[in-house]
């Protein structure tokens, strides 16, 4: 694989990072540096760090980063389900970004298996 652009997962979790600014455009405006903040630098961070960790140089760095991500993969989830208990994201919304989040945690926690294996 010549960059980390062709692996799905980094596909998937740059999709969720639009998603995630699209719709927090919708959530209250005392919101910006609370949710909306917290949500948008989480989802960001998940394709951020499998692209750093997958220049780093070794096996082992790049498992860390990917561990990494897949704690802000845990941390949307919880943003996620604050804001729909908070009613500041629709059920369709909610659903959408839930299973799109539920995908990328499950491809990042088989690559990182998949990683320790070889």
């Amino acid at each position: 694989m010549k960059s980390y652009k062709e692996l799905i997962v980094y596909q998937k979790s740059y999709e969720l990072s639009l998603q995630v600014y699209q719709i927090t455009c919708k959530f209250p405006p005392e919101e910006k540096f609370g949710l909306i903040s917290q949500m948008r630098r989480c989802a960001v961070s998940i394709p951020c760090n499998i692209a750093e960790g997958y220049r780093r140089r070794g096996r082992k760095e790049y498992i860390q980063f990917l561990h990494i991500a897949l704690g802000s993969c845990s941390e949307l989830e919880t943003l996620l389900s604050l804001s729909k208990d908070f009613k500041m994201i629709e059920d369709g919304n909610y659903h959408v970004l839930y299973s799109l989040q539920e995908e990328v945690s499950k491809m990042l926690s088989n690559l990182i298996k998949s990683l320790m294996e070889d």
